[in-house]
């Protein structure tokens, strides 16, 4: 197996879950990490998988340093993206006929040098790592730590460079708690507008209790009784010109954790389930509680249809009765269920008798790994399925431009959907859906990054949702952090979330309030509300940088190819332009033939470039992808009407 281990369910839950991360899960994500670590200061030689390791981690960050450096330059350079790409294309080809240096040579050069040196100097060490780690282990591992260390000090986030993309952050319980007022929570909101957040996740339904008074739930969250949180929160983040999204648990009824808060017994079933005992998920023995230690919860049953009725109510009261922009769905699921916890759970009388009914056998007799347990399977996953699809049709027929999101496991479908019964990937189909966030919490951005691959799995899959990774902050350093950000810039993602605000450094702040936090008076479109605005957008961020690499000469293209991208690039500009202006299904389908057509030719045209430079190439072809995805998504909710478009720009 070597890195790809598979972890427990404890490890999962710590994992991915938003509401779920500790301190002592440090252990469990920087396993490979600090094992590296350990595996290095004791062997005095480096195995061939740990060179290749080695090396694949350093390209990859020489990569995402050097994307950042080009983004950065080109956004603050004379290029704006709007001007003809083919202008510049023919002054290149003209110098290059006239063997004379390329066109405003003055202004198109990096002024970053310190990020340039370190960029270079870390190709190098490339260059003579391999050999020299099989001579000299120890040697090898001195200049490869010291080239990272370089890059890591070089990252360039010395000037803003903001774009429209989601940036997200989860308001927790904890944060919300500690406030007593309004004024208490401002400061928050004023430090996450600094830093450019423009979408707020805030804890609004946790363990069964609303932060707010409520009608349909029996009792108000003790911790927040005398003044409505909610309330508040959604007037300091309009002020700010930010969304706010209520994020509620769904299925998670109870929670050993919220109860020990409230002096009460580790078992206590909740304000819900202690009135309505029936309504309580068991396992196969009649337990109630999952065994993860230290993240105990009880569940709702998602089949007991009296659940489904209660917490469709609570979800309608939310959007009726506040302003809020979303509603965020986290527990959208079953409790872990493997052989380290040795729990199955459904076996609720509802269950029972409804698959009993549908198949003539009773769940209780059935065997794991059985034919039969398959369909048992199938039909837990669908009592979820069902209840998104509800949620979505119920909410959006009170109110159209409601945006649904979920907090998502990224694990591997089949293995997702025997051990939670979340198959978010029918839910995105469906478009029940607009916004699925991938729990992708890592330390470090190796992992980080193995954990999108649903990301990029699902990017041409044609689905009508908008798909972003979630980062953690507890534990992280502001760098890797960013680098995280940086990340998901190449990827076929939309934007990011931020988990979560009771980690949220002053440190981390300044560093985003200086790359993403100032738009200079030019709002961004959110790709959510305006996504034909800004797929117009980050189009233009892409261009720009394609002139800029051409007019400082840092691209290996032939001669023959820098005309023809550059007429492909000006007319898709054109077309995006329009559709943004004007949308229609006339205006979206020339876009999309234009993209398509780039999407299809850019891979000749940079055909050099990507043999010397195969990272950059994909980025910039995952970024069109993810233009190709704001515009199916702006399909299904302006043009084709499920969901109203916002006009308002965000920050």
């Amino acid at each position: 197996m070597g890195k790809n281990i598979i972890l427990s369910s404890l490890a999962l839950s710590l994992l991915f879950s938003p509401t779920s991360v500790a301190a002592g899960e440090n252990n469990v994500i920087g396993y490979h990490r600090n094992l590296l670590i350990a595996q290095t200061r004791r062997e005095k030689t480096l195995s061939e998988a740990e060179i290749q390791e080695m090396t694949r981690e350093l390209q990859a960050l020489i990569h995402r340093v050097e994307a950042t450096l080009i983004t950065v330059e080109a956004k603050n350079s004379e290029y704006s993206g709007r001007e003809s790409m083919g202008e510049i294309a023919e002054k290149i080809v003209q110098s290059r006929k006239a063997n004379t240096s390329s066109v405003n040579q003055a202004t198109a050069r990096f002024n970053n040098t310190r990020a340039m040196a370190a960029i270079e100097n870390a190709r190098e060490v490339l260059k003579q790592f391999p050999l020299l780690a099989r001579k000299d282990a120890n040697r090898a591992r001195q200049i490869w730590v010291e080239a990272r260390r370089r890059l890591w000090d070089s990252y360039p986030v010395d000037r803003p460079f903001p774009q429209s993309e989601i940036r997200a952050m989860w308001v927790d319980r904890g944060t919300i708690v500690k406030a007593r007022s309004k004024k208490d929570l401002e400061p928050l909101f004023h430090r996450m507008a600094e830093a450019g957040i423009n979408t707020v996740f805030f804890e609004t339904v946790n363990a069964s209790y609303p932060i707010y008074p409520s009608k349909v739930a029996p009792v108000q969250n003790p911790m927040t009784r005398g003044w409505d949180p909610l309330k508040a929160a959604i007037e300091l983040a309009h002020e700010r010109n930010m969304e706010l999204h209520a994020w509620v648990w769904v299925f998670a009824a109870a929670n050993e954790g919220h109860n020990r808060l409230e002096r009460r017994p580790d078992n206590y079933l909740g304000p819900v389930i202690s009135r309505n005992p029936d309504w309580v998920l068991k396992d196969q023995n009649g337990a109630v509680f999952n065994r993860t230690p230290g993240f105990k919860k009880a569940f709702f049953d998602p089949a007991n249809p009296q659940v489904r009725n209660y917490l469709l109510s609570l979800f309608e009261e939310i959007v009726t009765n506040y302003n809020v922009d979303g509603i965020h769905l986290d527990y959208i699921r079953y409790p872990f269920q493997d052989g380290h916890t040795r729990q199955h759970f459904g076996y609720t009388r509802a269950s029972r008798e409804l698959f009993k009914q549908t198949y003539g056998i009773d769940p209780i007799d059935i065997q794991p790994g059985s034919e039969q347990w398959r369909l048992w399977t199938a039909f837990r996953t669908q009592q979820v399925t069902s209840f998104v699809s509800e949620v979505s049709q119920r909410l959006k027929s009170k109110r159209p431009d409601l945006l649904i999101s979920a907090a998502v496991f990224p694990l591997e479908r089949g293995l997702r959907l025997s051990q939670i019964q979340q198959d978010w990937e029918e839910w995105i189909f469906n478009q029940w859906v607009d916004l699925i966030v991938l729990m992708t919490y890592a330390l470090d951005t190796g992992n980080f990054e193995t954990r999108t691959q649903p990301l990029r799995d699902l990017a041409d899959k044609r689905n009508g949702s908008l798909i972003i990774p979630g980062i953690r902050l507890l534990g992280v350093p502001d760098r890797e952090t960013i680098d995280q950000v940086q990340s998901i810039r190449n990827m076929p993602s939309g934007g990011y979330a931020l988990f979560a605000a009771e980690n949220f450094k002053t440190s981390l702040q300044g560093i985003l309030a200086q790359t993403q936090g100032s738009t200079n008076g030019n709002p961004q479109p959110l790709p959510h509300r305006q996504p034909f605005h800004s797929a117009f957008q980050r189009y233009l961020s892409l261009k720009q940088e394609w002139i800029f690499v051409l007019a400082a000469n840092r691209i290996a293209i032939d001669t023959p190819y820098i005309l023809p991208w550059a007429e492909q690039a000006d007319k898709l500009t054109v077309r995006l332009r329009e559709l943004a202006d004007n949308p229609s299904h006339k205006n979206l389908k020339y876009a999309q033939s234009e993209l398509s057509t780039l999407k299809f030719k850019i891979s000749r045209y940079l055909e050099r470039e990507k043999r010397q430079n195969p990272a950059l190439v994909d980025s910039w072809f995952n970024r069109l992808t993810t233009i190709e995805n704001l515009l199916r998504y702006g399909e299904r909710t302006i043009l084709n009407g499920n969901g109203k478009n916002n006009s308002v720009t965000q920050r």
